[in-house]
């Protein structure tokens, strides 16, 4: 979902709703793995485990709580099942931190930048996209994080655009249709009260 969105926001989004009710992406490690390869974020062929799935959606769980946080987003779903904000918190620099330092590596005649994975390349993974929760909900971008507040999302957004005021043009739609029909309604109620 929102691919134009950056990782953290992506991240966020594996919580979602539709009319049905609330859906997490995240249910099962090979979820994890697949969301990695959407986002492109490479996890060198390594599969995740139950406790890497655990792991991711605790940091997801984190970041949608520092998002509610940082854009006064009190819904119920911006805050579970987190239980305070040192706990997402010490979450997000948990899992931040277990990114391996960049190191040189020579490859034939060429010397480039590599990564040393002494773990799984899942959990560097992870840690990874952390490290872009602390820069998002740390830094300059953390007052254009914004929640998306049309009827049934929970989604969150990166503000790109000054007008911009949805997750989706399909939650800007539902706000229109949802307005439209209120004013219909009430002009409605308006004329048989007039008659009456």
């Amino acid at each position: 979902m929102l691919p134009e969105e950056s990782l953290p926001v992506r991240l966020m989004s594996t919580i979602w709703a539709d009319g049905d009710g609330l859906h997490d992406d995240l249910s099962e490690p090979g979820d994890v793995d697949a969301w990695l390869d959407a986002v492109g974020v490479s996890r060198f062929g390594a599969q995740a485990t139950s406790a890497e799935l655990a792991s991711a959606r605790a940091l997801r769980d984190a970041a949608r709580y520092l998002a509610g946080q940082v854009t006064g987003d009190h819904r119920e779903h911006a805050r579970a099942p987190v239980p305070d904000v040192d706990a997402a918190v010490r979450r997000v620099n948990e899992t931040a931190a277990l990114l391996p330092p960049p190191r040189l590596e020579v490859a034939g005649e060429a010397v480039r930048e590599g990564v040393a994975i002494d773990g799984s390349a899942v959990t560097a993974a992870l840690a990874r996209v952390a490290q872009e929760v602390v820069a998002l909900v740390g830094g300059d971008d953390a007052v254009r994080l914004r929640a998306c507040y049309a009827p049934g999302c929970v989604l969150y957004f990166v503000k790109t655009h000054p007008r911009r005021e949805w997750c989706s043009v399909t939650c800007g739609n539902r706000v229109r249709a949802a307005r439209h029909y209120e004013k219909t309604r009430e002009a409605t109620h308006g004329t048989k009260a007039r008659q009456a």
